[in-house]
């Protein structure tokens, strides 16, 4: 070492004690001593003089700063005159490791050793002074050793849960320069003996590679072990590993390399997927699971009530992303599948029918567009084609073939197009608005084109999901023929709605309805405006508080539904279009509502038939309208005159249909379509279906108070001790979610004050049963205790469970319960 360097190290003594005693044993610094010029310091050689020394640094020159240097060996026990001095004020060597050890400020045994085994870490100023950063006094050789490996890995956290998590992370990209540089600075057998002490792993050859596939297959027996306080450790840790953000993509891959490597599909591939529902080491299980659960739902030999509790157990499920949406449609499918099973479609009048559509058989149609949606939404090889074709199968031939020929019947029977259990669309701004506009209160009427009923009932139940609004489905019987021109201009105020002599513009009190400028006029009639959706949403806050005060009625056009559906390019994303229907409403909504509106009502001027499968030929109609005139040809209605009656037909006359004109119209009877060029077949309108021409007019109000809440949630302790390593609670969800009672996610975990004893990160659950049964609400945790839980034994210790303050990243304790922490064996988890 350098006379340089030495001088440092000495001014650094002389800065908190006056005297410094440098034993060098082979005298090789003594012809550097005169050189070191330490400013204000008297050096003397001890030469058999110890006493006059003694007496010099006590007596003579109490007060003055000295180095005394000594050479060759020294005496020992009492034969050392310096011996009392050289305890009270310590004693400097230059060797390289003792001078090390000194500047860490470190001095527990061993660390010379460290310093000397590990000289190329050393070497570098760099490295130890990012060293000495993480330093502590109180740090001893194996704590140094975990803050050294910490520095080579570049990282701050020395503890075996994280350096492990920074090789695992490595290993996951295919990389391997950090296990390297542990092995270059010879710390890796030091990090191998801790995973073996700590987590249990132990190999001749260890390796990151090996040591994963270790930790899998320990996993999968559930870390079960006949070690001495088991493999709690490495259990807690891989539980970090798997649920911390920082290593969760990695663990992924990792899972994924191991699976392949285990051979894991082949071990589950005569499980019952009903013994994997608690399992989610691997994606393998989701996609077992899935698979054969699709196939239970297809066959019938699963409840629709088991299947939906699967599927809620799965979304905990660590690879449940990937495949939400595939359990999604399962439930949707089983539900359907059960329904279809029981319906029953005798009716015996035409409002019997209606009225059992609004009330219950929309729910086929919902779920059916619900199982389509989730099926379509998963890309890849698909799993779901035999329940697919089940659904289609069923849902066409059971539900809309036999429905619509069910219905057909009551058609066929009607004398006039009216019922005394639904409205007629006709008089819909008699009914829902002039009254508001009568006692000078406004309204605003958002219309959606093809919002089915089916799709409003879900629209009404995202809307009560917000805070303070409300919202009431009816539905109304719409006008036939049920498309666009002729239902948007029922909804608007008139006397009188008749089509133009060539029937190809409605007529509302004689003035043309086609487009938002003619209706922005007939509403200018009633003090009120029509705007499309695009425009509305475009103005600022402001400017739409301004123009909803400047009208007593605003009109608010939406096209996504029938837009999407009627283009054969476009047909069969019509269900994506209604999932982004729902969306845009429920923004328009709150738009409209925070532009001061209270009164709002959104409505469609028709529903549509949809079916994903390509049609049958027998759906289509191989007759052809035929009469005196023939003024417009649709899939699904013509109009005319001199109509000539045929049985695949049904056939109105204008006053049938409340119509002030003299045009036929005619309709293909129950869902099937005539055979013409452009446009798709999938997605129709303009008949006289159920799903057609049940229309919804969703009302909705903003109220002044907040009216959600979050669900209840309990904590039902099965004992007040802790005895293990581990603590299973039991949580109860005292009541089902609703619009209005909504799901809450809560934390959990075991604290001693501030200091959390148990898996970090904390394990969070989802109250979100909809279940009105009590035995569907309950859900346990497990709960493993952490290295920290050492220190609290015959302690008391609560249980915790938290909930996120709003718009923050701080969490408030929900609900507690105490328990007393009795374990007789505990282990040793520090790195």
């Amino acid at each position: 070492m350098s006379a340089t360097a030495i001088r440092d190290h000495l001014e650094r003594r002389f800065v908190d004690q006056r005297v410094v005693f440098w034993h060098d044993v082979e005298g090789q610094y003594a012809s550097d001593l005169d050189g070191l010029d330490l400013p204000g310091v008297t050096t003397v050689r001890i030469a058999n003089d110890e006493y006059a020394i003694k007496n010099r640094l006590l007596h003579d020159q109490p007060d003055d700063r000295f180095l005394v240097y000594r050479s060759g060996q020294v005496p020992a026990g009492i034969d050392n005159w310096m011996l009392d001095l050289e305890l009270a004020y310590g004693v400097f060597t230059a060797d390289r490791s003792s001078l090390m050890s000194q500047d860490l400020g470190l001095t527990a045994d061993g660390i010379d050793e460290v310093v000397q085994t590990h000289e190329k870490f050393f070497n570098a100023g760099k490295r130890v002074q990012s060293l000495k950063v993480l330093l502590t006094p109180e740090d001893d050789a194996a704590r140094l050793r975990a803050k050294m490996s910490a520095v080579v890995l570049g990282q701050k956290e020395h503890s075996l849960l994280e350096i492990t998590r920074a090789l695992l992370s490595e290993n996951a990209k295919d990389q391997h320069a950090k296990y390297d540089a542990l092995v270059e600075y010879a710390l890796a057998d030091f990090y191998w003996r801790g995973v073996a002490s700590i987590y249990g792993y132990e190999s001749a050859s260890p390796s990151i590679g090996d040591f994963i596939l270790w930790i899998f297959r320990k996993a999968i027996s559930g870390f079960a072990s006949d070690r001495p306080g088991g493999l709690q450790n490495i259990q807690l840790d891989f539980a970090s590993f798997r649920n911390d953000r920082r290593s969760q993509g990695a663990l992924s891959t990792l899972a994924k390399r191991a699976s392949i490597d285990l051979d894991y599909k082949a071990s589950i591939q005569d499980a019952s997927f009903r013994d994997l529902v608690t399992v989610d080491l691997f994606e393998e299980t989701d996609r077992k699971i899935i698979a054969d659960l699709a196939w239970a739902v297809t066959e019938q030999t699963i409840s629709a009530r088991d299947v939906g509790e699967v599927v809620r157990a799965r979304q905990s499920s660590v690879w449940i992303d990937g495949y939400r949406q595939l359990y999604a449609a399962i439930g949707a499918a089983a539900e359907l599948l059960s329904e279809l099973s029981a319906i029953d479609f005798t009716f015996s009048s035409f409002d019997e029918a209606l009225e059992r559509y609004r009330t219950d058989w929309f729910r086929i149609d919902q779920l059916y567009r619900q199982f389509t949606y989730a099926r379509r939404a998963y890309e890849g090889p698909h799993p779901l084609d035999p329940l697919r074709e089940q659904v289609e199968k069923r849902y066409t031939n059971k539900f809309v073939y036999e429905l619509g020929n069910a219905w057909q019947k009551q058609v066929d029977e009607a004398g006039q197009w009216s019922s005394t259990a639904l409205r007629s669309q006709r008089s819909f701004y008699g009914d829902y608005v002039e009254q508001l506009v009568r006692e000078e209160k406004k309204a605003v009427v958002i219309i959606s084109d093809a919002l089915r009923y089916e799709v409003a009932e879900e629209l009404g139940s995202r809307i009560r999901q917000e805070d303070r609004f409300d919202a009431d489905l009816e539905a109304v019987l719409g006008v036939l023929p049920s498309y666009t021109q002729l239902g948007m201009a029922a909804l608007l105020p008139h006397r009188t709605l008749k089509h133009s002599a060539d029937g190809k513009v409605v007529l509302a009190d004689d003035q043309p309805t086609n487009g938002t400028a003619f209706r922005k006029r007939i509403l200018e009639g009633v003090g009120g405006t029509a705007i499309q959706a695009e425009d509305f949403k475009a103005l600022s806050p402001e400017e739409r508080r301004e123009v909803f005060k400047n009208n007593r009625v605003l009109y608010i056009y939406h096209d996504v539904i029938d837009a999407t559906g009627d283009k054969q390019g476009t047909e069969r994303r019509v269900f994506e279009a209604a999932e982004l229907a729902l969306s845009e409403l429920v923004d328009l909504v709150k738009k409209a509502a925070n532009a001061n509106a209270t009164n709002i009502f959104v409505t469609a001027d028709h529903g549509f038939l949809f079916q994903d499968e390509e049609l049958p030929e027998q759906f289509f109609l191989s007759e052809v309208p035929q009469g005196d005139k023939i003024l417009v040809k649709n899939k699904r209605y013509v109009l005319g005159h001199g109509l000539k009656v045929d049985l695949a037909f049904t056939t109105f006359s204008s006053v049938q249909l409340e119509l002030d004109s003299d045009i036929e119209v005619q309709i293909p009877k129950s869902i099937h379509r005539l055979r013409l060029p452009g446009g798709g077949s999938r997605f129709v309108h303009g008949g006289a279906t159920l799903q057609e021409v049940v229309v919804p007019v969703l009302a909705i109000n903003k109220k002044r108070k907040s009216d959600t809440r979050l669900v209840n949630v309990k904590v039902l302790p099965d004992t007040d001790k802790i005895t293990t390593g581990q603590l299973v609670v039991k949580l109860f969800q005292s009541e089902p979610v609703s619009d209005k009672v909504q799901a809450r996610v809560l934390r959990a975990g075991l604290y001693v004050g501030e200091t959390l004893i148990s898996n970090d990160p904390q394990p969070e659950l989802a109250f979100d049963s909809a279940s009105p049964e009590q035995r569907d609400r309950y859900q346990s945790i497990q709960l493993l205790l952490n290295k920290d839980a050492n220190d609290y034994n015959n302690r008391a210790v609560e249980f915790r469970l938290e909930e996120r303050i709003p718009n923050t990243n701080q969490w408030r304790v929900f609900e507690k319960a105490m328990y007393t922490l009795k374990r007789s064996f505990t282990s040793d988890f520090d790195f």
